[in-house]
């Protein structure tokens, strides 16, 4: 049985408890009951969305979790798919992201301990997109399967960037600004897990929250060609897509 699916009710006296060295287990979890209610409690930015003040907690134990973040978009955890959505989601709101001598790390960050994790790609998925109309504007508005709620603008747009399977280093938060971050896998190369093989892609990501970016699904990337316009300029296709009263544009794949 994996530790996802089992109960999260352990004793309140783990709050004071911080293993620092040794490897981690979802066992060990400092109150995650407690830090449950707490996330459960705590006001979100958007959609009710609960997101923890993060920025504020500054623990000094840090320790590592045999849990990786697939590229397309899965929870794995000592070899075994986290199955338990509550879960997952759960942790997902606990999400950090530093940059620590050139190398990105991503952890799970209480308030009394970070977790490191592993991310093959990006730490969270895009799989829904749709359009909502405010005060007589309409935006695009995207769902990742953790539940995080965010609208295509200035701050959250969408961009290209090269995925390499094979690179440590393929989270730099720097996106690649090279000619070949100028077209985009084809979508049927898009969080697929039979696609995902390949050596090097170019995918669109967007911003999320506190750092942390998304890659935008292949049925969402579907459905954002069917919403945009597609034009031709200078022998490149290209997809404008309209949200907020701006306009945003993308180069296409021309095969």
């Amino acid at each position: 049985m994996n530790n996802d699916n089992n109960s999260v009710e352990d004793s309140h006296e783990k709050l004071t408890k911080a293993p620092t060295s040794k490897p981690f287990s979802l066992d060990d979890l400092d109150n995650l009951d407690a830090l449950s209610q707490y996330i459960k409690s705590a006001k979100g930015t958007r959609e009710g969305r609960a997101i923890p003040p993060l920025e504020k907690w500054h623990p000094e134990d840090i320790a590592d979790m045999d849990l990786t973040i697939k590229a397309n978009g899965e929870w794995w955890h000592e070899g075994g798919k986290m199955t338990r959505e509550s879960l997952v989601s759960l942790f997902a709101t606990i999400l950090w992201k530093e940059e620590n001598n050139g190398t990105t790390e991503y952890f799970l960050k209480t308030p009394v301990q970070k977790i490191r994790i592993q991310v093959e790609d990006a730490p969270l998925l895009i799989n829904d997109v749709g359009i909502v109309h405010e005060n007589d504007v309409s935006w695009l508005e995207f769902t990742t399967t953790t539940g995080d709620v965010v609208r295509l603008d200035d701050e959250h747009s969408i961009v290209l960037k090269a995925y390499n399977s094979n690179k440590s280093d393929s989270n730099d938060s720097d996106f690649d600004n090279s000619d070949q971050a100028n077209q985009v896998s084809t979508a049927d190369d898009v969080a697929d897990p039979q696609d995902l093989a390949s050596t090097e892609q170019v995918r669109p990501y967007m911003m999320v929250r506190n750092g942390l970016t998304a890659l935008v699904g292949r049925n969402t990337f579907y459905h954002l060609t069917e919403i945009g316009v597609l034009s031709e300029e200078n022998g490149k296709t290209i997809l404008t897509l309209q949200s907020g009263g701006q306009s945003y544009s993308l180069s296409m794949p021309t095969d």
